[in-house]
């Protein structure tokens, strides 16, 4: 396992042509639902290559198997039994609103969403532990194999696992189910912009699975999570192994690779952290996102028990003052501004999926071919792969968490939440921050916005910082700052403004723009709208020019340090977006 990136794209040509050699017929047979707004990639989709691709960058296993592509459905009304008849095939991982899941059908808050799947277990794992993991399901999930319940996960956002080796025949096919139940805006939990009934700044919602659904093999211990802490200032990393069933006797085994050059060699421990020291380390940054490959394996005497290689990047992300005395965003302990769109991640045949990862990485190559550094995540939390083009093509990441329950009724005062809705907040903003922690694109946690659901802000910024304390965060995005955390962040529509830096605080501005323009023949429908409309590309480019020489200004004065341009794209009858949302037409010339 030299190479993560070699094998990624060796397991991408052998799983590719498996299931091209499984599905060639159902390619003939299946098509994506009536798509009102096709992208280039709505056509090269089918069952054969529905995200083929390896779904966790950062811990790579040799063995895996996919289990996207078609399924069966059916749609119950909450409280009714499992179906016995299916109402038809739908193609995971495309949630069922969309076109690209081949139904494109609604399911309501008092309905459920049923899949049922089978697949075989390789012959070479016989004798191992199998884990079935999905990358993530909106909301409720409940799991049946070979009729036992295998477990239960609450959460829309977070990849998930069971350990369904008991509920394995010993041969032939394996029967997968699977219950999802979504109340969309009819319940409290995180959603962010997904609503029942679409219309202005909220968006069609996304049932069921929406991620890629996969197994794979592992011992009784393997490595079951790593976690880096680069330290540029005294030239280490920190990093600690995780195994799954410690026992007396398990050594660790790592080689670290700059450009498939191995630079270290060291033995540990598992489950300690380990201190690795450089000579000199090249840092991560968005002109250079420098990645050191690693490859971690487990031993219990000597014997290998399991392997996985993995990547990280060297960068601090800080508060300093400028030689002015001006509170800063630092990156590597010098002051970036920092500037990029709002990505709300929405498409318009795939809803919450991307068709593809390429056309999930075309977003990405726009954002730095248009100039910008960095990208807001808007109340969304995407794959794992997502984030793993990020660190590749160096990108900055404010993460948001997704928005639930309802705005606070002022800026002077938070929410008053059941115990029950800030218990399921605080669950999977945790595991927002677990399971991305390791990344060098992400650098800002942001956990509300606007006010929507925000409560005990004091408390919930105490526990990222507690959950992360390498990392900064923005108490609040928007109206609602309750002077705490990290960044004192505004939004004004249309023209920016800037706030006044304080001592302990950088100013940003978190959203501003919003320039509308429609461009006939690539509109998600008739009506469409912006913070302000205009009527050709080169006024579009006038105004954003000049808008941008303000944020300019402000850079010195009163001493901005970033700001959030609404948006890299249109969504549905948004059209205020620097792209169209077929990603079909920039509008403005980039070169000006």
């Amino acid at each position: 396992m030299r190479s993560r990136f070699i094998f990624l794209q060796f397991s991408f040509f052998i799983f590719t042509f498996s299931i091209l050699s499984c599905h060639f017929v159902q390619k003939d047979t299946w098509q994506p639902a009536d798509c009102q707004l096709p992208t280039r990639w709505t056509n090269l989709v089918h069952p054969g290559n529905a995200w083929p691709d390896y779904p966790r960058p950062q811990m790579v296993r040799g063995d895996w198997s996919n289990l996207n592509g078609l399924w069966d459905y059916a749609i119950t009304y909450i409280n009714e039994d499992a179906p016995s008849i299916f109402q038809g095939k739908i193609l995971v991982p495309y949630p069922v609103e969309s076109a690209l899941s081949g139904v494109k059908k609604n399911v309501g808050n008092d309905q459920r969403i049923w899949y049922r799947r089978e697949f075989t277990v390789q012959p070479g794992w016989k004798g191992r532990k199998i884990l079935l993991h999905f990358e993530a399901v909106d909301w409720e999930t409940i799991v049946w194999m070979n009729g036992k319940k295998i477990g239960v996960h609450r959460g829309g956002y977070d990849p998930f696992a069971f350990d369904i080796t008991d509920a394995l025949t010993t041969e032939g096919k394996q029967v997968l189910l699977v219950s999802v139940w979504d109340p969309t805006d009819h319940g409290w939990q995180p959603r962010g912009k997904q609503v029942s009934k679409p219309e202005g700044i909220f968006y069609t919602s996304t049932t069921g699975i929406w991620q890629t659904v996969w197994i794979e093999p592992v011992g009784e211990n393997y490595i079951s999570d790593i976690k880096f802490y680069p330290d540029i200032d005294n030239l280490t990393l920190n990093l600690t192994v995780i195994s799954s069933n410690p026992h007396p006797g398990d050594s660790i085994a790592i080689n670290i690779f700059d450009n498939e050059n191995l630079i270290r060699h060291l033995k540990a421990k598992p489950d300690e952290s380990i201190k690795i020291k450089f000579d000199s380390c090249r840092l991560w940054t968005p002109e250079s996102p420098v990645l050191y490959d690693l490859d971690i394996s487990l031993y219990h005497k000597g014997e290998l028990l399991d392997e996985i290689s993995s990547y990280f990047g060297m960068r601090k992300i800080s508060l300093g003052k400028d030689e002015k005395g001006i509170t800063r965003l630092m990156l590597n302990n010098r002051f970036v501004f920092q500037n990029g769109p709002l990505d709300q991640g929405f498409w318009p045949d795939g809803i919450y999926t991307p068709p593809t990862d390429e056309a999930m990485c075309y977003d990405l190559q726009v954002i730095k071919k248009l100039g910008f550094n960095m990208l807001r995540k808007h109340v969304k939390v995407e794959s794992q792969r997502f984030y793993y083009w990020c660190d590749k093509i160096g990108i900055l990441v404010w993460q948001d968490m997704p928005s639930g329950y309802k705005a606070i009724p002022d800026s002077d005062s938070d929410t008053i939440r059941p115990d029950e809705t800030k218990k399921q907040f605080e669950l999977e903003l945790e595991r927002l921050i677990t399971n991305h922690f390791n990344h060098p694109s992400i650098i800002m946690w942001i956990p509300f916005n606007e006010g929507w659901g925000q409560y005990e802000t004091e408390k919930i910024v105490g526990l990222i910082k507690s959950l992360d304390p390498t990392r900064l965060v923005d108490n609040a995005s928007g109206w609602t700052d309750c002077k705490m955390g990290d960044i004192i962040d505004i939004h004004n529509y249309p023209e920016p403004k800037s706030p006044q830096p304080e001592r302990n605080r950088a100013a940003v501005l978190g959203e501003f723009g919003g320039l509308g323009l429609r461009i006939e023949g690539h509109t998600w429908q008739k009506e469409n709208w912006g913070y302000r409309q205009l009527g050709s590309s080169d006024s579009l480019l006038i105004l954003y020019n000049d808008f941008y020489d303000r944020v300019r200004s402000f850079i010195g004065n009163p001493g901005l340090s970033a700001s959030i341009y609404t948006q890299i794209t249109d969504v549905e009858t948004e059209c205020n977006g620097l792209m169209t949302y077929d990603r079909e037409v920039i509008k403005m010339d980039e070169r000006k």
